[in-house]
């Protein structure tokens, strides 16, 4: 009896990791659309992208060992792959874009990088 209640209960996990991982992916579609200048985008692109991804996968992870009693390296690599090199990209890529001169939105209030950059010329 107590293992249908656990298996249940794992159904359950699975099935909110997947929701959670939707709901994600779904935001960054919006954010992506939505948001106004490249600097905006990136950080909606990355950032919600990342734990969009990781809950999917974790929610697919735990079904195939639930269900099949499997244990996947390939979704734990790529789990560990998607957060360290999501970020890093979206980093990499926003200081391009600010090193290339690609302008803030109108609605953004300071440029705090500006102001770093300055402070650390200065020294």
């Amino acid at each position: 009896m107590s293992g249908i209640w656990i298996n249940a209960v794992l159904d359950i996990l699975i099935c909110l990791c997947l929701l959670f991982g939707t709901f994600f992916i779904v935001s960054t579609a919006l954010g992506v659309l939505r948001f106004p200048d490249v600097y905006t985008r990136l950080h909606a692109a990355t950032k919600s992208s990342t734990l969009g991804i990781t809950g999917i996968l974790i929610g697919a992870f735990l079904f195939m060992y639930v269900e099949h009693g499997i244990v996947s390296g390939k979704l734990l690599l790529g789990i560990l792959f998607i957060l360290l090199t999501a970020p890093v990209t979206g980093h990499v890529l926003g200081r391009s874009a600010y090193y290339s001169r690609v302008p803030l939105s109108d609605k953004s209030v300071e440029d705090e990088y500006k102001s770093n950059l300055e402070k650390v010329k200065e020294h």
